[in-house]
């Protein structure tokens, strides 16, 4: 299903966390993304996004994951129908009413809600083993060819994952036991024990494998519901991968665990005093190319074709880091440390190396073009390992003059969000003008809400501070979206709502992508970029899928959409 640009279409961003259901256990999970599908098929919207979907770490970060490769096992929709392995009697023995009551309230509670999913799936596994792995019977054979499709991967990933909990369920394998710090030396521990305590460490590995063929099961089978209702799965594949992962574990040699990755100071971010002045340190190691590069890139290959599997389309986050990235010589936990330095008191506590750009700053003419050309190279290898699937490049950030280009040359759409991108005089450039091998979104789950955007400015305007710039700014708002003759709302009106999403969806673009929130209006985020926020990452809708064409104002807002989407040319 390669896409093209002839057809403009428009679609959503909801994070799957996000999602809730009548019958979810306090997340989003795969039933959600299916009911998600029939409401945008409802509505003659033809892309669902979400945010990555991989197994995440103690943060819960999408962009922070223990594996690249596996799947978020909190995603798994748990169901006689949906996992044929647990009776609806087990399910009610474990997922108590009061339990099931609290976790569907407010916020996903993360150590509760992967617990109660735990228990479910462990429950699932033992009636898999009693029914189904010694036999030929149907899902025996599937999961043995799970089990060999994904062996390049599937088997230290498992091992990973029974050391964490033999560590106190702690990624952080630097600190673990000396023999499980590697895989082939973590081999080598367990070949030491006797047999029954192998076969029971055997049997957790198993597990952990069993869990990735049913999260792997259930996407793929969303990805092809998705296609009957016609309707396009996009998902979101990180530049960088994290530190305390199984990918980094296993496969020590293609990363360069001396840099840290991250994002210099721009203007956009300012949450906090270290990313003001230093700029965001995220902590994801280099990637070392030229090892990558001499392994044919399988590494990266096994990693695009996992994602291949379960969307349509993709989009690169920090597409930027493939030309260069902005390195740290300092991981995140010595941020602090490093807050009070001026550059000389910095370079003395790290033997004389700075922050900067790897593999090359943007200075000279050939460390542009080394870097081009790597970015090139890199994008041409992930679009053949994407096969049909099609690529999108989320170019945000410092942008090299030479990104743009490469990205054109290659056909892969990069990002336009209105407030980004202005022309001299600091208003929004014209959305009729934007290259129509682009996505435009009015805001990425980084950014501000358009409501909450609004709110800010006139609570500032209220306080007197910088009272005659947001002015300014929300005055830009309203000429873009071609009410330049009007007063400034006190709210973010209907009125506003409605002309502002018809300017974003009569544009140029080829891909047009709203977040929820903003096709509601809502001020809501998901992520603080640089904070530690507990509500980074947990907030969910506060209605049902069901409920969102039930709700009269909700249902309002959806037709609104739906119909700017079908006088656009992108909708159906």
């Amino acid at each position: 299903m390669k896409l093209s640009p002839d057809k403009s279409l428009a679609g959503i961003l909801e994070p799957v966390f996000a999602i809730r259901t009548e019958n979810d256990l306090g997340v989003g999970d795969t039933d959600g993304a299916r009911q998600m599908i029939d409401w945008c098929a409802r509505h003659g919207l033809n892309v669902f996004q979400t945010l990555p979907i991989n197994e995440t770490s103690d943060d819960n970060s999408p962009y922070n994951a223990i594996s690249s490769l596996a799947l978020e096992p909190a995603t798994i929709a748990i169901s006689p129908k949906q996992l044929p392995d647990l009776t609806a009697t087990q399910i009610k023995k474990i997922a108590k009413p009061a339990l099931l009551a609290e976790l569907r309230r407010g916020a996903v509670n993360y150590p509760k809600v992967k617990a109660l999913k735990r228990k479910l799936l462990d429950a699932a596994f033992a009636n898999f083993l009693k029914k189904h792995f010694n036999r030929e019977t149907k899902r025996a054979r599937q999961f043995r060819a799970f089990l060999m499709e994904n062996a390049e991967w599937l088997s230290d990933y498992a091992l990973f994952r029974v050391l964490m909990e033999e560590n106190g369920g702690l990624p952080t394998w630097d600190r673990w036991q000396p023999e499980h710090r590697g895989p082939r030396r973590a081999r080598t521990w367990l070949l030491s024990f006797p047999e029954k305590r192998r076969d029971a460490l055997a049997r957790k590995q198993l597990f952990f494998a069993y869990v990735q063929w049913v999260a792997f099961s259930q996407w793929q089978a969303i990805k092809a519901y998705a296609e009957s209702k016609k309707v396009y799965l996009m998902g979101d594949i990180p530049f960088g991968v994290g530190r305390y992962s199984a990918d980094v574990w296993a496969n020590r040699s293609i990363f360069d665990l001396d840099w840290s990755g991250g994002a210099p100071p721009e203007k956009v971010f300012k949450v906090d005093p270290f990313t003001e002045k230093w700029g965001q340190n995220w902590g994801i190691p280099n990637y070392r190319w030229d090892e990558l590069r001499r392994r044919n890139f399988e590494w990266w290959r096994v990693r695009v074709g996992n994602l291949q599997k379960v969307f349509h389309l993709y989009r690169i986050d920090h597409v930027l880091g493939l030309f260069r990235i902005y390195s740290f010589p300092w991981t995140p936990d010595r941020n602090a440390e490093f807050l009070p330095c001026n550059e000389t008191e910095a370079a003395d506590k790290t033997g004389g190396r700075l922050p900067g750009f790897k593999q090359f700053p943007d200075d000279t003419h050939e460390h542009k073009a080394a870097n081009q050309a790597q970015g090139e190279e890199l994008l041409r290898m992930i679009q053949e390992a994407s096969g049909e699937t099609t690529v999108v490049a989320e170019d945000l950030g410092v942008v090299p003059d030479y990104v743009p280009p490469t990205l054109e040359k290659l056909g892969i759409p990069g990002f336009r969000i209105p407030m980004l991108f202005r022309d001299y005089d600091g208003s929004y450039s014209d959305p009729n003008r934007y290259p129509r091998l682009s996505l435009a979104q009015p805001a990425t789950h980084d950014h501000t809400p358009l409501a909450l955007l609004w709110q800010e400015a006139w609570t500032n305007i209220d306080a007197g501070k910088d009272a005659d710039q947001n002015r300014a700014e929300l005055r830009r708002l309203m000429d873009f979206a071609g009410l330049r003759d009007e007063e400034l709302p006190r709210d973010f009106s209907d009125r506003l709502h409605e002309a502002f999403t018809r300017a974003v969806l009569q544009s140029n673009s080829w891909l047009v992508i709203f977040q929820i929130t903003d096709v509601f209006a809502q001020p809501d985020r998901f992520n603080t970029p640089g904070s530690t926020s507990q509500a980074n990452w947990s907030h969910r809708l506060p209605h049902t899928v069901k409920q969102l064409d039930k709700n009269p104002r909700l249902a309002a807002k959806a037709k609104m959409f739906s119909t700017l989407a079908r006088e656009s040319g992108r909708a159906g």
